[in-house]
Formats: structure tokens, C-alpha cells, sequence
């Protein structure tokens, strides 16, 4: 009988091992996928591709017995050999290969060229050949970044005291409203998919006073745009006994000072192959929504076609401008008009017809939703009949307000908005690891 207890020695060098200054002229072992061969001859380099990055390893004929033309690209190896100093090689470490052991073999030639420093092709190839394409250097550094953001926004928010909360995607009902719902059949009951997690986020605000969660949302929209996914990832959070939604907006500012402190620690290896310039965070301008639209107008010669909403050049017309007034990269939106946002945001008691809510504009792509909620059980009532709505399939959420809620509000990132802005991309898809489209459900 054997027992495990969580340890397990590996055959394989570690990557600081490799980097390091220990093991130079000795014996080193590493494993990885074939990324390129180099023939040269007698002596050919294979570069090996690890989750770290890319490897130098240096084949010679006499030296190794399995024949170059048996080794293919894609095929996975273990190889022993000598660690040497060589300044022309990435990481300035390259492994002299005695022995190799082929772990696995390719029964196919890849379909694209992985091995260039650009995946040269168009994007509906990249995803249709998506979990090739990924093995790319600069095409899986993407999503390198994008864990980052992730990975930020958790900690940033642990340290502030948010408890993290997983809530259901079926659900009976949609939180906004509208059509853009995914309906089908549960078991011979109607069902829609979840267009966020609001309600369940703002009920668990009565719990634990600050929540958030990272997951997918669904939107049903028949849109075909470089901005648009039908399923996307939403970084949410919900935060009670707020003094008012700037502390929302606050809350928000750190957390990207924060994001750009960890890429920049954790992640400058894939900030440099992307050649990414990280935005500026330190101070974020805020500006209502009407002012925003006024300002645009008047420096771009605009006219103002929709008094209620942000159309998508109006968006990156603000963004224009404080990037040309103010050099700031970020802008908070302030105050939108009520007719614009769901029932249960916050109006603004000096002026019903606007709302205490914003949207973060990031190089003037909407990235961020969010305001204060309305926590009274009466006025939400009120608003709910007052839009023409029916009670019936938010009883639960309404009984949470019946006993009683703090002050609360709260936002949700576009995860793949976010990471498309930061890379300077120009389509979504291209930050999204497998996305769903009007047109794509595979793979």
C-alpha cells in the first residue's frame, strides 16, 4: 500500500535551476513540446516550449542516437544533456542534448505556422485552429496577461475585504430586462441563462457586505461587431454601506493600480513579446454623462443624435479627449439618464431623470458598468411599477429588501473588453480564449 503526502520528485531541472548560475557545465534535464527545428547540419537546434517560455537545446549527430528526421515538430521530450552559457540564445542558457526520450509523437503536421514570431494569419483561421494557434509565443502571451487581470482583481479584492461568491447561470429569470436572454426549457419549465449575476450579487450584500465573482455572462444580442460576445467573462463586485457610488469608482481605480503593479512585476516577459505599454491609473477623471457628450460634440463637431445614451463613436470621441486634454487613458462617465439603466439603480435625488451610476471608458471603449443601487424595499417597489414591470419571478430578490438592506452598489468588467484595450487589439475575439458568436459555437 502506498500513501501520498502532497510531495513528488520531478526528473525535470527546474526553470530557475536552468537560468541560474548552479548548474552551468553540468547535467541538466528538461521537457517540453518541439516548437522549431533548425537544421544546420551536423548540428541542429530544437527549441522546446514550456509553460515558462522557450528553450534552446543544441543537437549533434554524433552525439545523440535517435536520428534528426525522426523528430517533428509538436512532438513532446524529455532530454538530458549538459547546461551551457550562450549569450545568442534566449535566456542566455542553452541545453547540449546527449540523451532524448520522446514522450509523445504528432499524427498530423500542424495546420499553421506556430513557430513564427507572428501567427501570420487571419483570426477566423486562428479560431477555428484555436488550441493550435494558442501555442504561439505571442498568441498564448495574450492570455498570459488576461490571467493577470484576473488573478489582480481576486487579490486586490480579498485584501479589501470581499468574500468570493459563485452563483447560479439558470436561472428563471433575467436581471436586466429586455430581450437579449438566452430562454429554453428546464426540465418543462422556462429558463433563461444568466445576463449577470446582480441579483444574487446585491442579495449576498445582506450576508457578507462586500462580494464579488469572477464568471460567465450571456447575452442573447444579435450583434456581429468587434465588440460584441454572446458569452463573455464578468468581473463582478457588490460593496454595502457605501457613502455614495464614487466609492465604487474608487474601489475600481485601485484595482487597476493594482493590476498594473502585478503586470508589471509578475508578467513583464509577456508585457515585452506583446510590446504592451501599460496604461496610466494613477488618477482617473470622472465627468457626467451630459457634459461628456457636450464636450465631444463641441471639440469634434458632433451633433448629439441620442440624448440618452453613449453611441460607440461618442464613446471613443471622449476617450479622445481626455487622452488630448488630460493624457489620462481611463474615464469615468458619470450620472446616466434613468430611461438608460435597470429599475434598480439609484436615481439621483437632485434630479430623478439621471441615475447615481457610471461606465468606465478605457481608451474610449466601454470596459465598466456600475452605480448605486437602490436599497429600500418601498422605492424599489415603486420604480419596478412605475417602469411597467411585473413582481412575479423576483419575489425571493425583493423579500432580501423587505428585511432590510445597507446602502450598496456595485460594477461589472468585461473581462475580454478590458484585455482587448489593454493589448490594442481591434476585435474582442482575439481576447477571448474560445468565443461565442452569432456564427461560432466551435470549438
Amino acid at each position: 500500500m502506498e500513501f501520498l503526502d502532497g510531495k513528488w520528485k520531478k526528473k525535470e531541472t527546474a526553470w530557475k535551476e536552468l537560468l541560474g548560475e548552479s548548474l552551468l557545465n553540468q547535467e541538466a534535464v528538461l521537457e517540453g513540446a518541439v516548437h522549431s527545428i533548425r537544421n544546420m547540419g551536423d548540428v541542429a537546434f530544437l527549441i522546446l516550449r514550456k509553460r515558462e517560455g522557450l528553450f534552446q537545446t543544441v543537437y549533434e549527430s554524433d552525439q545523440v542516437s535517435l536520428p534528426l528526421h525522426e523528430l517533428k515538430e509538436g512532438m513532446t521530450l524529455r532530454v538530458r544533456g549538459r547546461l551551457c552559457e550562450e549569450k545568442r540564445a534566449p535566456h542566455g542558457r542553452e541545453l547540449h542534448i546527449r540523451e532524448i526520450e520522446v514522450l509523445s509523437c504528432p499524427a498530423a503536421p500542424m495546420p499553421l505556422a506556430i513557430d513564427k514570431w507572428k501567427l501570420d494569419t487571419s483570426l477566423e483561421a486562428k479560431l477555428n485552429y484555436r488550441p493550435i494557434a494558442l501555442r504561439n509565443i505571442q498568441e498564448r502571451s495574450k492570455f498570459r496577461i488576461q490571467e493577470g487581470l484576473v488573478r489582480a482583481f481576486r487579490d486586490y479584492l480579498y485584501a479589501q475585504g470581499f468574500t468570493e461568491i459563485h452563483t447560479p447561470k439558470i436561472g428563471a429569470r433575467g436581471a436586466e430586462g429586455g430581450a437579449n436572454l438566452f430562454r429554453f426549457s428546464y426540465f418543462h419549465k422556462p429558463a433563461v441563462l444568466a445576463q449577470s449575476p446582480q441579483f444574487y450579487k446585491q442579495m449576498m450584500v445582506g450576508v457578507f457586505d462586500r462580494v464579488f465573482e469572477t464568471g460567465p455572462v450571456f447575452r442573447a444580442e444579435k450583434h456581429n461587431t468587434k465588440r460584441h460576445l454572446n458569452e463573455y467573462t464578468s468581473l463582478d463586485f457588490e460593496m454595502g454601506y457605501i457613502d455614495g457610488f464614487e466609492e465604487i469608482m474608487a474601489m475600481e481605480t485601485g484595482f487597476l493600480q493594482y493590476a498594473v503593479e502585478l503586470l508589471k512585476k509578475e508578467y513583464a516577459q509577456e508585457l515585452a513579446v506583446l510590446k504592451v505599454e501599460l496604461p496610466k491609473t494613477d488618477r482617473i477623471p470622472a465627468v457626467r454623462f451630459d457634459k461628456a457628450k457636450e464636450l465631444a460634440a463641441e471639440k469634434y463637431k458632433r451633433q448629439i443624435r441620442n440624448p440618452y445614451d453613449l453611441e460607440p463613436e461618442e464613446e471613443a470621441l471622449i476617450g479622445r479627449y481626455f487622452k488630448e486634454e488630460y493624457d489620462a487613458d481611463f474615464v469615468f462617465v458619470t450620472h446616466y439618464p434613468s430611461k438608460k439603466r435597470p429599475f434598480y439603480a439609484m436615481d439621483d435625488p437632485a434630479d430623478s431623470r439621471f441615475t447615481l451610476s457610471f461606465d468606465l471608458l478605457f481608451h474610449g471603449l466601454e470596459v465598466t458598468t456600475g452605480g448605486q443601487r437602490i436599497h429600500d424595499y418601498n422605492m424599489l417597489k415603486e420604480k419596478i411599477a412605475a417602469r411597467g414591470m411585473e413582481e412575479e419571478g423576483m419575489e425571493q430578490y425583493l423579500d432580501t429588501f423587505k428585511h432590510g438592506m445597507p446602502p450598496h452598489g456595485g460594477l461589472g468588467i468585461g473581462l475580454e473588453r478590458l484585455t482587448m484595450q489593454l493589448l490594442g487589439e481591434d476585435n474582442v475575439r482575439e481576447a477571448c480564449l474560445f468565443p461565442r458568436d452569432l456564427s461560432r459555437l466551435e470549438p
